[in-house]
């Protein structure tokens, strides 16, 4: 009987475990296990922390997992050197790896290895490509954390490189990680080995996997290009380019996923970067099914090595630098291409669900072909796909160098993000990080009875002007507002600019629908030649769908107010 088989299996366990004791170096110790056991007979409750090896299901290799975590710890009192590969017996991989035989190397955009280590004293050797005869600027970068703290970013610019992770007196438990954080156009970096000084069995023990797996298939926007530039002047450098300040890196932290990038500058569906003809020498479908584009690089990946939950693909800005000149034509072409790319995607990610995007850097005329690729395969019995339109960079947060998104943006596109992924897993989103107002609909309310006249105009940036002619006898009789606002419980921070043609008082307030009842935010601004900038938080105590903002304008004849860069940010 298999269910016997188990349980037999468990009692061992328990047993073995009671003979080890409990390392002061383990995670777990043997009252964990024997809990395991109990959730199995049905004495105790599980829990999530009852997943040991983090797949979703409780069972068997939990404990087995777990039993080995104690083994590993197990410490038969006696200190030896050993070497390691980074490979998965060793290490989690993260990311489009490759395995020479001799050097593990990180090839995409954030690849990296992490693994919990027990030991005195490491080191781990890094190995470099021909990326290392490169000019400087163009070498690949790399980051090392040892719990979480930076004790290593530099740029890859020898053969190999040896780097202490840890030495201390006496033996301790850490995290490492080592990632790449500039992209895959630019070379790989390897992990070669990993050195230790220890007196327990398994020095090396791969950090668990997550729940979920996001792959992220992008351009420079998701390689994080220039994210740390001095301005938007400031042209390319691997130095500036960070995977770890990405909207992708960001949305995976956020809902704590694991993750995977296929990201290459200027790249596209049909046409990379072009001032010009069409480039077809820089195409993201010519090279995804491969490790990576680069000649060392370029074999097959084997995507069953890796389950991916949603996939995310942020293509079609290089595209627009060639549709834009035949838009019509060209948009055709375009919307082709996708759709092929997407059964691509599809076949070789059956379970996940995708999700497109475009607009971070403007190009809204490419979003309706892509909106047209995703109907067209939707309507082929395929409807676990959904697409949305990035919101542009706003120029008050910054430039990256060559104008791509700073930081303050990448973080904001991956609040947007993971929400959608939420979405579609059926994950309940804390809404932390949302421009509430970002798709809210502006108008002006006039009380024409009090003798009030006014017009409005809503310019393409969203900044919202409206003239008076005839203010109205009180403030009320010309309201500006921005409705359709859905807020949740937890804190806001609301910001606008405003500007008058003459110095006025403006009640400003967030409230429910049309202003029919309660009020959550109540203040008053001085509004006048010199832009005013407007920051104020607030807390809503309760979960409203149907609020809006208001500015209450009227009451002064002959004057113009102008209100922008509105947002309306949960911030906790």
């Amino acid at each position: 009987m298999k269910g016997s088989k188990h349980l037999s299996a468990l009692i061992s366990a328990v047993a073995a475990c009671s003979l080890l004791g409990t390392s002061v170096f383990a995670l777990y110790s043997s009252e964990d296990l024997k809990h395991l056991v109990s959730v199995f007979h049905g004495v105790d409750k599980a829990s999530s922390e009852d997943d040991i090896n983090g797949d979703g299901i409780l069972n068997i290799l939990d404990v087995i997992e777990l039993k080995n975590q104690l083994t590993a710890d197990e410490d038969p009192g006696e200190v030896h050197e050993s070497t390691f590969r980074a490979v998965s017996e060793n290490v989690k991989l993260t990311g489009r790896t490759y395995d020479d035989g001799k050097v593990t190397w990180l090839v995409h955009s954030g690849s990296a290895v992490e693994f919990d280590l027990t030991a005195s004293e490491a080191t781990v050797t890094l190995a470099g490509d021909s990326a290392i005869e490169a000019e400087e600027r163009y070498r690949p970068r790399y980051a090392v954390f040892v719990d979480d703290e930076l004790i290593e970013d530099a740029l890859m610019s020898t053969p190999e490189k040896e780097i202490e992770i840890l030495k201390e007196s006496s033996q301790k438990k850490v995290r490492v990680k080592i990632i790449h954080l500039s992209e895959a156009n630019n070379g790989a970096v390897g992990v070669k080995s990993i050195s230790t000084v220890s007196s327990v069995r398994q020095p090396l023990v791969p950090v668990p996997a997550k729940k979920y797996s996001i792959e992220f298939i992008g351009d420079s926007i998701t390689c994080a290009y220039g994210v740390e530039g001095k301005s938007s002047g400031e042209s390319f450098m691997t130095s500036t380019e960070n995977f770890m300040k990405s909207y992708a890196y960001l949305t995976a932290k956020k809902l704590d996923a694991d993750y995977s990038a296929v990201s290459y500058s200027g790249h596209g569906i049909i046409s990379g970067y072009t001032t010009g003809d069409r480039n077809t020498e820089s195409l993201v479908p010519d090279c995804y099914t491969n490790i990576a584009k680069l000649k060392d690089y370029a074999r097959p990946w084997d995507f069953s090595s890796h389950r991916n939950d949603v996939v995310v693909i942020n293509l079609g800005t290089n595209d627009d630098t060639y549709i834009r000149n035949d838009l019509e034509t060209r948009s055709e072409e375009f919307t082709e291409g996708y759709i092929d790319f997407l059964k691509l995607v599809r076949e070789n990610n059956p379970d996940a669900y995708i999700i497109c995007t475009v607009g971070t850097m403007g190009c809204e005329e490419v979003y309706p072909a892509i909106e047209k690729a995703v109907e067209k395969f939707r309507s082929s019995a395929d409807d676990r796909i959904m697409c949305y339109l990035s919101a542009v960079q706003n120029p008050a947060n910054g430039y990256g160098s060559d104008w791509h998104p700073s930081e303050i943006t990448q973080q904001m596109s991956a609040y947007v993000l993971a929400d959608k992924i939420c979405g579609v897993l059926g994950i309940e989103s804390d809404k932390v990080g949302l421009d509430a107002a970002a798709d809210g609909e502006y108008g002006v309310n006039i009380n024409k009875e009090s003798g009030a006249n006014a017009s409005d105009y809503l310019g393409y940036d969203k900044s919202y002007w409206v003239n008076m002619v005839g203010g109205g006898k009180e403030k009320s009789d010309v309201q500006a507002y921005i409705s359709g606002i859905q807020l949740t419980e937890g804190t806001y921070r609301l910001q606008f600019d405003i500007l008058a043609g003459k110095e006025v008082e403006i009640p400003v307030s967030v409230c429910q629908n049309y202003g029919s009842g309660e009020k959550y935010h109540e203040d008053t601004v001085s509004a006048g030649a010199e832009k005013l900038h407007y920051d104020q938080t607030f807390f809503m105590e309760q979960a409203d769908d149907k609020c809006m903002l208001t500015f209450d304008v009227g009451g002064t004849d002959y004057y113009n107010v102008t209100i922008s860069n509105v947002s309306l940010v949960k911030i906790k």
